[in-house]
């Protein structure tokens, strides 16, 4: 493999598990930072011995960098991401793609026209176990898929959204659907396939906020299967997220990284690891970054081979498409197709 050089857009939380990622990959070098903050990023650029600067735009012109990551807070997703794609960057962005759909088909668009790779973060499908339940589903193993649950009874503060100016928001965060939810929703619509309608409802409420802590949703796929979702901040210590799949043939419950239940007829149960990978329950650092590295190394093979990486921007869409659409479903009161007109 070719050594690709990396830049970071945004030098927050987020940005320490892409750093930490590159750093344990032999082929990938970090070679410039960008932050608004000066001191942030004169700190970054010292730890990681790379360049720095506070306008991203000169880290998008330098030749020094092939790769960008985007880890700035969610509502500027889409106007950076566009910027770092019509400067013919590969980019791989944080989740959400966009707040908005549209701002997502955008950037996807971009992508192509510019003939580089687009991969948006949801590192859990690397996860062993997500990828065993993949494979069992992939080849028939449930039989005809019936039901997926998935919950997410997860805890913040309100120090947590009061912590900076933009958390909590609608444009610049978004609620819990689509800021932790969506890599449990990204993991549903991967197993179960494109969502045909939804009927959805949010609420909030334990936190001062503008955005939802409470959100529900019943689904219906295009394979006939029903999907229901649970997502929320106020449960309070925060438990592990679960995903339950139910199939004709038998079931699996997962929950956080592990499988806890596997009737699967003719497939052995994977191995478990008695390391536990999952976090963010409660403090959204308490996470690893071995599956960030694993997606970067994906994206970085993607290029190589001009094959799309695991996670692309369609699918980081797709996701925005079915948080928007609960959001329209819940305001309106009543179940939406996920094709059609557009709901305001």
């Amino acid at each position: 493999m070719a050594n690709w050089r990396f830049g970071i857009i945004g030098c927050g939380t987020v940005a320490d598990f892409h750093m930490e990622a590159i750093r344990q990959i032999d082929e990938a070098k970090l070679t410039y930072v960008s932050s608004r903050n000066e001191a942030k990023a004169k700190e970054v650029a010292e730890q990681e011995k790379c360049a720095w600067t506070t306008d991203y735009h000169q880290l998008l012109s330098s030749p020094e960098v092939d790769i960008v990551c985007v880890t700035t807070s969610s509502g500027s997703h889409a106007t950076i991401g566009l910027d770092v794609l019509r400067a013919g960057k590969h980019l791989v962005i944080e989740k959400p793609i966009a707040m908005h759909a549209q701002d997502a088909e955008k950037l996807v668009r971009t992508a192509k026209e510019m003939g580089v790779q687009l991969s948006v973060i949801s590192q859990r499908r690397f996860e062993a176990q997500n990828q065993a339940i993949k494979r069992v589903l992939d080849e028939g193993g449930l039989g005809k898929l019936l039901l997926v649950e998935v919950s997410l009874p997860f805890f913040r503060s309100q120090a947590y959204y009061d912590s900076a100016g933009w958390r909590g928001t609608r444009d610049a965060d978004g609620g819990v659907l689509m800021n932790q939810g969506i890599h449990s929703l990204d993991l549903l619509l991967w197993f179960a396939g494109e969502a045909k309608s939804v009927f959805g409802k949010i609420a909030t409420q334990t936190h001062a906020m503008e955005a939802e802590d409470l959100g529900l949703a019943i689904v219906q796929f295009e394979n006939g299967a029903l999907g229901s979702i649970m997502a929320s901040t106020s449960m309070n210590p925060g438990f592990a997220a679960t995903i339950h799949l139910y199939g004709e043939k038998g079931t699996i419950k997962l929950e956080g990284s592990t499988i806890v239940h596997w009737t699967v007829p003719g497939w052995s149960e994977p191995n478990r690891t008695a390391r536990n990978t999952y976090g963010g329950i409660s403090d959204p650092r308490d996470i690893v970054s071995d599956f960030h590295q694993s997606q970067l190394i994906d994206v970085m093979t993607s290029i190589e081979t001009e094959h799309p990486p695991l996670i692309t921007g369609e699918d980081g869409l797709r996701a925005v498409q079915l948080v928007e659409r609960i959001y329209h479903s819940a305001a309106q009161g009543r179940e939406l197709a996920m094709k059609g007109e557009h709901d305001a």
